[in-house]
């Protein structure tokens, strides 16, 4: 194969990442909750964005986190960690067709050891055991929105 017919080299690097936006609430103390049985039950919902930037090759990727913590005996919630995660990456050499998919899978997985790093911190600090989230399998959850978008109705054209 010649230079001319190879594939592009793929260029991926990591401008700047940053919180975007954090809240933390802890319910237990902002109500007075008292201990007693506290099973907790926590729920993490994950969304993404991307968009482009001003400069050439340049995207922006936020990871969206909601991490919602109940007492499973009671349902009263004990604390709500809500988290959004930036960078900014400088993507060349990915096609087209293939950027979508990139954006939203290789970037987040690499944000995802700083996002994993600040909710333990923020819990413990928040007076709540250090929660270490699971890793995010980015990939499938590409794969569900592209379900679910395929499964949204579309709205009727007028012929």
């Amino acid at each position: 194969m010649t230079e001319a017919n190879a594939a592009p080299q793929v260029k991926m690097s990591v401008l700047a990442q940053y919180v975007r936006d954090m809240s933390f609430e802890n319910m237990v103390a902002q109500k007075g909750l008292t201990g007693g049985d506290v099973q907790p039950d926590v729920q993490v919902a994950v969304s993404l964005d991307a968009r482009k930037r001003g400069p050439e090759h340049q995207f922006e990727v936020i990871n969206k986190f909601r991490v919602t913590s109940k007492n499973k005996t009671t349902g009263d919630t004990l604390f709500l960690l809500e988290l959004e995660y930036a960078g900014i990456f400088h993507v060349e050499g990915v096609p087209d067709e293939q950027l979508h998919p990139f954006l939203l899978i290789e970037c987040p997985r690499l944000l995802f050891p700083f996002v994993r790093r600040i909710v333990s911190d923020v819990t413990r600090d928040g007076g709540f055991p250090a929660l270490n989230i699971d890793t995010v399998d980015y990939l499938a959850l590409y794969r569900q929105e592209l379900a679910r978008r395929a499964q949204a109705p579309q709205p009727e054209t007028v012929q």
